[in-house]
């Protein structure tokens, strides 16, 4: 039988909030390097979109984009830490620093877009 112990461990939460901030990351690029096509090709549809993007739930999905980025930043720095540093029992502590990192950043942004 598979064992699933390790996912009751925290770095294994830090793990998987980094392969879902990617994979959230790699979803959206190409929308936005439509959207910055649509600037060249077609300039009054980009404007058209610029009004739809005043929406309140379009600005939480800026702050859910916001929040993916420094979770994914701050989960790469975690993982070179991981391999470049002598690592000790803090481990718990600086994951979870990443996320309320993380969240800093996108909250800020979320607060300065509103």
């Amino acid at each position: 039988m598979i064992s699933l112990a390790h996912r009751s461990h925290p770095l294994w939460l830090a793990y998987l909030v980094h392969r879902l901030s990617g994979l959230g990351l790699a979803l959206f690029l190409p929308v936005h390097f439509y959207m910055l096509a649509m600037v060249l090709t077609d300039p009054e549809g980009f404007d058209s979109f610029g009004l739809w993007t005043q929406n309140p739930l379009v600005k939480m999905a800026e702050f859910g984009l916001v929040f993916l980025l420094a979770a994914h930043f701050f989960g790469g720095l975690r993982l070179l830490a991981l391999e470049m540093l002598p690592w000790s029992g803090r481990q718990k502590t600086l994951a979870a620093a990443t996320v309320a990192g993380a969240f800093l950043v996108a909250a800020t942004f979320l607060l300065r877009a509103i």
